[in-house]
């Protein structure tokens, strides 16, 4: 066992989350076990349980971090081109989703309907649509559609990328594409898509004007 060390408590919840967080990327949700964290980690079980009542806490501690993390790593960029600011914001996301396969796995399949797990999973994806309606100027849209399909597009990314994780029966740059052109689609309707195609004209660096 690794020889335990006195930390504050913030030190040995971010040591605990650390720890749990490995294994959970490493292993099968079902293969990660609390008595291994604990040995992992160099503490008691005892000491485990008294920051992590269940494996369940750990993890949506664990998954409430990565998320955190992610949105710092992804801010868009209002001075590039929309079509940029997507395939940038996509390959991020993808290249995190291969690095943890089975944290994302865990999180949208195996305990896809935890009441905790799933508000990560919607806060994560309600503010990744503020940023792009506020970076890409697509909040001047028409009325409620574009926030509505945002969202929608959103969800279907998540759920895209939890099937090539799964089955991996397509690439990765054809996981990509599709995301782009299924947002294209669904905006084509009610919005000027001609910069989010040729990138040849900048979006907005202001807020958005108001209806």
């Amino acid at each position: 066992m690794t020889t335990r060390r006195r930390l504050d408590p913030a030190e040995r919840r971010s040591q605990l989350l650390g720890t749990g967080a490995q294994l959970f990327a490493a292993k099968p949700y079902d293969e990660v076990f609390m008595e291994e964290v604990a040995e992992r980690a160099g503490v008691s079980r005892a000491l485990l349980y008294r920051y992590f009542p269940n494996k369940r806490d750990l993890f949506a501690a664990v998954y409430q971090q990565a998320a955190d993390r992610l949105l710092t790593r992804t801010e868009l960029d209002p001075a590039r081109p929309v079509y940029e600011q997507l395939r940038a914001g996509l390959d991020a996301h993808i290249d995190y989703f291969a690095a943890n396969r089975h944290t994302v796995l865990a999180a949208n399949r195996v305990l896809a309907g935890d009441p905790v797990i799933q508000t990560v999973i919607t806060d994560e994806l309600t503010e990744l649509r503020r940023r792009l309606l506020d970076s890409t100027g697509l909040g001047a849209g028409p009325g409620e559609l574009v926030p509505a399909a945002l969202m929608s597009w959103l969800v279907f990314v998540r759920a895209l990328c939890v099937e090539w994780l799964t089955h991996q029966t397509f690439s990765r740059t054809e996981l990509r594409e599709m995301c782009v052109g299924a947002l294209l689609g669904a905006l084509r309707p009610v919005v000027d898509l001609d910069r989010l195609l040729t990138g040849d004209e900048e979006p907005p660096t202001g807020p958005p004007p108001t209806s």
